[in-house]
C-alpha cells in the first residue's frame, strides 16, 4: 500500500466542498432510511443525477455518505415504531423495540449510533488494507457456496424463535412455503402466483416486510390503545455508557469482521449479515434467553455486523468490478458515468481513484457517527407522541412506502394481507422474525442448491463435498444443536 498516495487522497477528501458534500449525503442517507419503504438502493439511485458534472470527490463522497447514513438509518424506526427502515434493520429490532418500551430508546438509540460507526468504520479499514485478498476469496463461490452459505443462514431461525423452538419452526417454513411462489428460477415457470403478473417475482420483499412489522405494529397498537400507558424516554446522555461498550465491544468487534466478510461475497446483503451478527452474539452470551426483551449486545451485534456490509460489498465492486449488492451496483453504474471503470485494472492504472474511495467510506462513517450523535434526543422524542397521532401516521408512512417501491397498488393490499398475518402471528406468541429470514435465505437455497446440482450432474455428494459448502453446512449443524440445547438447559 502506497501510504503516501493514501494520505494525499485523504487530504483530498477532507477539502471544504467534498466534506460538505459527505456530511449533506449522510444526513439524507439517514432520513431516507429511517422511513420505511425507502431503501439505500432508492437513495443512491435517486442522487446519482446529481453528482454528473461534480468532480469525483464530490460525487463519490455523497453517494458513500447516503450509503452509510441510509443503512445506520433503518435501525432508528426499528427501534422506535419496531419497524425496520430499511432489510437491514430486520435484526436490529429484536432488542431495540424492546429497550424503547421499557423507556430505554435513547440508550439503544446512541448505542445503535456507536455500533454502526465501529462496524461501517472497521469495514471501510478492512476495505483499504485487505480488498484484493479478499476479492480473491470471494472468487472461489459459486452456487453450491451460496447454498451453504444460505442454508447455514436458515440455521440461525431457531436463534430467533423466543421461547419456542416449535413455533419458530413452524413460522421458518411458512416462510419457505412463501418464498416459493413465484417463477421457478430454473425453468422460468409461475409457482402459486394465481394468474397475477405481479407474484411473478414473488411477493415483494419490501412491501413483505412493512406489512409483517409496520402494519401488523398499528394494528395491535388500536387494539391496545386506551389499554396501555404512555412510554416516557429519559435521555441522559446521546453516547453509550461505558458499561454498555464494555458489555457489547466483543460483539461489535467480532460482527464487523463477518459482517464484512459476509459483504463482499456477491448477492450477500446486509440483512443475512445482520442476522448472522445477533445470531453469533447470542451464541456467546451468558444469558441467551434474554435476547429479544432488550438486550443491548443484540442492537450492537446486530448493527455493526449490517454497516460493516458496506465496506465489504465495496470490495468485489473496486477490485473485480462485481458489485456486491444492489448499492453498489448503482455506484458502479456512478463511477463509468464519472470515466472510470472498476476491476483489477483499476489498481494498477488509477490508485490514486481508488485511495479516494478509502477515504471517502472512512470520513463517511466518521461524518455519520457525528450526526447521529447529534440527532438522538430529536429521534427519541418520536416515542414520548401520543399513540393516537404516531399510529395514523405510521399507517400512512407504511402505505406510501408499499405504494413507492414498484408504484403499485398491489403492493399496498400485499403489505396489508402481511400486516394481518403479522398481527395474528403476534397475538398468538409466534415469532415473526424466522418468516422474514425463510423469505430471504429460502430463494438464495433453492436456486443456487439446483444450480450447483446441474452443474455436478445431480450429484449431491459432489456438492455437499466442496470445502466452503461443507464448512458452511457444519457451522449450521453445530449452530441448530447448540440452539436446541441452550433452548432445553433454559426451560430445565
Amino acid at each position: 500500500m502506497d501510504i503516501e498516495l493514501f494520505i494525499e487522497a485523504l487530504f483530498g477528501i477532507l477539502q471544504w466542498k467534498p466534506l460538505l458534500m459527505i456530511f449533506a449525503g449522510v444526513a439524507g442517507g439517514i432520513l431516507i432510511g429511517s422511513l420505511p419503504g425507502l431503501t439505500a438502493t432508492m437513495g443512491v439511485a435517486l442522487l446519482v443525477p446529481f453528482t454528473f458534472g461534480l468532480p469525483f470527490n464530490e460525487s463519490i463522497g455523497m453517494l458513500l455518505g447516503i450509503f452509510s447514513g441510509s443503512v445506520y438509518g433503518g435501525s432508528i424506526s426499528a427501534i422506535l415504531i419496531n419497524t425496520p427502515g430499511t432489510p437491514a434493520a430486520a435484526a436490529t429490532l429484536l432488542d431495540g423495540y424492546p429497550l424503547s418500551q421499557k423507556g430505554e430508546a435513547g440508550r439503544a438509540l446512541s448505542m445503535s449510533v456507536f455500533a454502526s460507526f465501529v462496524g461501517g468504520f472497521t469495514g471501510a479499514l478492512i476495505m483499504t488494507f485487505l480488498s484484493p485478498q479478499i476479492s480473491q476469496l470471494a472468487l472461489e463461490f459459486s452456487a453450491a457456496e451460496y447454498f451453504g452459505l444460505a442454508t447455514f443462514g436458515l440455521s440461525i431461525i431457531i436463534s430467533v424463535s423466543g421461547k419456542s423452538i416449535l413455533k419458530g419452526i413452524m413460522v421458518g417454513f411458512l416462510g419457505l412455503l412463501i418464498s416459493t411462489i413465484g417463477m421457478d428460477p430454473v425453468s422460468g415457470y409461475p409457482r402459486f402466483t394465481f394468474g397475477s403478473m405481479n407474484l411473478f417475482e414473488g411477493p415483494a420483499f419490501i412491501p413483505t416486510l412493512i406489512g409483517l412489522f409496520a402494519f401488523a405494529e398499528v394494528f395491535k397498537g388500536v387494539e391496545q390503545l386506551t389499554t396501555t400507558k404512555q412510554v416516557v424516554s429519559k435521555i441522559s446522555s446521546v453516547f453509550p455508557s461505558l458499561s454498555d461498550i464494555k458489555r457489547t465491544w466483543k460483539d461489535m468487534a467480532k460482527s464487523s469482521v463477518m459482517g464484512t466478510f459476509i459483504g463482499s461475497i456477491p448477492g450477500a446483503g446486509s440483512d443475512i449479515a445482520a442476522f448472522v451478527g445477533y445470531s453469533e452474539a447470542k451464541r456467546r452470551s451468558k444469558n441467551p434467553e434474554k435476547f429479544g426483551t432488550g438486550q443491548i449486545e443484540g442492537v450492537a451485534a446486530a448493527e455493526s455486523a449490517n454497516n460493516a456490509c458496506s465496506g465489504g460489498a465495496m470490495i468485489p465492486m473496486l477490485s473485480l468490478g462485481v458489485p456486491g449488492d444492489a448499492v453498489t451496483a448503482i455506484l458502479l453504474g456512478a463511477f463509468v458515468i464519472q470515466g472510470i471503470q472498476p476491476g483489477p485494472m483499476l489498481y494498477k492504472e488509477d490508485l490514486d481513484v481508488v485511495y479516494s474511495v478509502f477515504s471517502a467510506m472512512l470520513v463517511a462513517n466518521v461524518a455519520m457517527l457525528i450526526v447521529g450523535f447529534l440527532g438522538v434526543r430529536f429521534f427519541a422524542r418520536a416515542i414520548t407522541v401520543r399513540k393516537s397521532i404516531l399510529l395514523p401516521a405510521i399507517f400512512i408512512m407504511s402505505i406510501v412506502g408499499a405504494y413507492s417501491m414498484r408504484n403499485n397498488m398491489f403492493d399496498v393490499w400485499l403489505a396489508l394481507g402481511f400486516g394481518v398475518l403479522g398481527y395474528f402471528l403476534q397475538r398468538y406468541r409466534f415469532p415473526v422474525s424466522p418468516i422474514l429470514l425463510a423469505l430471504i435465505l429460502g430463494p438464495m437455497a433453492e436456486a443456487n442448491l439446483r444450480r450447483a446440482l446441474i452443474i455436478a450432474d445431480n450429484s449431491m455428494i459432489d456438492v455437499l463435498s466442496r470445502p466452503i459448502t461443507a464448512i458452511f453446512l457444519i457451522l449450521g449443524l453445530v449452530t441448530l444443536i447448540m440452539s436446541i440445547l441452550r433452548q432445553r438447559k433454559a426451560h430445565d
